[in-house]
Protein backbone atom coordinates (compact mmCIF):
# COMPACT_ATOMS: atom_id res chain seq x y z
CA UNK A 1 0.00 0.00 0.00
CA UNK A 2 1.06 3.78 -0.69
CA UNK A 3 2.34 5.27 2.56
CA UNK A 4 4.07 8.53 1.43
CA UNK A 5 2.91 11.33 -0.27
CA UNK A 6 4.40 10.72 -3.70
CA UNK A 7 3.12 7.16 -4.09
CA UNK A 8 -0.37 8.29 -2.93
CA UNK A 9 -0.56 10.99 -5.55
CA UNK A 10 0.82 8.33 -8.43
CA UNK A 11 -2.19 5.84 -7.19
CA UNK A 12 -4.74 8.47 -7.84
CA UNK A 13 -3.11 9.58 -11.16
CA UNK A 14 -3.28 5.94 -12.33
CA UNK A 15 -6.53 5.68 -11.59
CA UNK A 16 -7.87 8.95 -13.33
CA UNK A 17 -5.56 7.53 -16.32
CA UNK A 18 -7.14 4.34 -16.63
CA UNK A 19 -10.88 5.54 -16.21
CA UNK A 20 -9.74 8.30 -19.35
CA UNK A 21 -8.12 4.93 -20.89
CA UNK A 22 -11.14 2.70 -20.42
CA UNK A 23 -13.57 5.21 -22.08
CA UNK A 24 -11.36 5.29 -25.29
CA UNK A 25 -10.76 1.78 -25.60
CA UNK A 26 -14.86 1.16 -25.33
CA UNK A 27 -15.20 4.07 -27.72
CA UNK A 28 -12.69 2.36 -30.18
CA UNK A 29 -14.70 -0.62 -29.47
CA UNK A 30 -17.71 1.00 -30.36
CA UNK A 31 -17.42 2.21 -34.05
CA UNK A 32 -15.40 -1.37 -34.60
CA UNK A 33 -18.89 -2.66 -33.85
CA UNK A 34 -20.52 -0.01 -35.88
CA UNK A 35 -18.39 -1.06 -38.75
CA UNK A 36 -18.91 -5.62 -38.23
CA UNK A 37 -23.05 -3.98 -37.93
CA UNK A 38 -22.52 -2.80 -41.89
CA UNK A 39 -20.49 -5.32 -43.09
CA UNK A 40 -22.68 -7.93 -41.75
CA UNK A 41 -26.07 -6.03 -43.14
CA UNK A 42 -24.00 -5.97 -46.79
CA UNK A 43 -24.50 -2.14 -47.36
CA UNK A 44 -21.02 -1.15 -48.84
CA UNK A 45 -21.68 2.51 -48.20
CA UNK A 46 -22.78 2.38 -44.68
CA UNK A 47 -19.65 0.42 -43.96
CA UNK A 48 -17.64 2.48 -46.00
CA UNK A 49 -18.72 5.68 -43.36
CA UNK A 50 -18.29 3.62 -40.99
CA UNK A 51 -14.58 2.22 -41.97
CA UNK A 52 -13.49 5.80 -42.45
CA UNK A 53 -14.90 6.64 -38.45
CA UNK A 54 -13.54 3.54 -37.04
CA UNK A 55 -10.02 4.17 -39.08
CA UNK A 56 -10.29 7.69 -37.41
CA UNK A 57 -10.98 6.43 -33.68
CA UNK A 58 -8.33 3.65 -33.53
CA UNK A 59 -5.41 6.34 -34.72
CA UNK A 60 -6.92 8.60 -32.63
CA UNK A 61 -6.25 5.68 -29.86
CA UNK A 62 -2.62 4.89 -31.05
CA UNK A 63 -1.79 8.76 -30.61
CA UNK A 64 -3.05 8.86 -27.29
CA UNK A 65 -1.27 5.59 -25.91
CA UNK A 66 -4.55 3.48 -25.67
CA UNK A 67 -3.33 0.93 -28.17
CA UNK A 68 0.34 0.56 -29.43
CA UNK A 69 0.60 1.66 -33.29
CA UNK A 70 1.39 -1.58 -34.93
CA UNK A 71 -1.56 -2.72 -33.40
CA UNK A 72 -4.14 0.17 -34.55
CA UNK A 73 -2.52 -0.84 -37.95
CA UNK A 74 -3.41 -4.19 -38.25
CA UNK A 75 -6.51 -3.45 -37.05
CA UNK A 76 -6.96 -1.04 -39.81
CA UNK A 77 -5.42 -3.11 -42.22
CA UNK A 78 -8.09 -5.72 -41.78
CA UNK A 79 -10.77 -3.73 -41.32
CA UNK A 80 -9.69 -2.47 -44.82
CA UNK A 81 -9.33 -6.13 -46.36
CA UNK A 82 -12.83 -6.51 -45.07
CA UNK A 83 -14.08 -3.53 -46.75
CA UNK A 84 -12.79 -4.42 -50.05
CA UNK A 85 -14.14 -8.25 -49.86
CA UNK A 86 -17.54 -6.20 -49.90
CA UNK A 87 -19.34 -7.01 -53.03
CA UNK A 88 -19.31 -3.31 -54.89
CA UNK A 89 -23.26 -2.50 -54.54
Amino acid sequence: MANNPGAKKAVRKIARRTAVNTARRSRVRTYLRKFEEAVEAGDAQVARAAFVEAQSELMRAVSKGVVHKNTGSRKVSRLAARLKKMPAA
